[in-house]
């Protein structure tokens, strides 16, 4: 059987906010069948990195995630800002949350957190190089601490399931598999 996209024929936005937007679509699934209520999340796109130093060490953040109630160790990164490439986004949120900046950025996966339920995608990036040209200037809302690691300490972190935000996981998987290519 041929998997067909399915073709959208209206939508309705239910909430319209600057972190999400909730609208429902009217599909056709392409067999003969229309489904009248499929919900979608509308999120702005994010940058992931694994950021590594000078002195070949991973840089890692922990933070409070109030949705999912836990400390969380996971990648820098954060929100695409307007029409800015990925590339640029994950540059200022390293320098934003980190206060390092980098002299190479490499693309190494380009992910979708929830394709089921949400439009957005996450760019993972590689970045070498690391110095510390700056002290943190975080958003607001941001409490997070910066501490780096060796490759081995994240294979071990990872063996040991203490990466819990899903994402983070995969970029770090995405990013080892790629130094060792190196």
């Amino acid at each position: 059987m041929e998997i067909l996209k399915w073709k959208t024929l209206s939508s309705e936005y239910l909430v319209k906010e600057k972190w999400a937007t909730l609208r429902v679509d009217t599909c056709d699934l392409r067999n003969g069948q229309i489904k009248d209520d499929y919900y979608v999340l509308e999120y702005p796109n994010w940058v992931n990195a694994i950021a590594l130093t000078q002195d070949n060490k991973i840089l890692l953040v922990t933070q409070y995630r109030h949705a999912g109630d836990i400390i969380s160790l996971e990648v820098p990164g954060g929100v695409m800002d307007g029409n800015e490439s990925p590339e640029f986004a994950i540059r200022r949120e390293l320098l934003e949350e980190t206060g390092y900046t980098f002299d190479s950025a490499e693309l190494i996966a380009t992910l979708y957190p929830n394709p089921a339920t949400a439009n957005n995608v996450t760019y993972t990036y590689l970045l070498k190089g690391g110095i510390k040209t700056q002290e943190q200037h975080l958003d607001e809302h941001e409490i997070l601490n910066v501490a780096s690691y060796t490759i081995e300490e994240v294979e071990q972190l990872l063996n040991e399931n203490k990466i819990d935000q899903a994402l983070h996981a995969a970029a770090l998987f995405y990013g080892l598999l790629r130094l060792k290519q190196a």
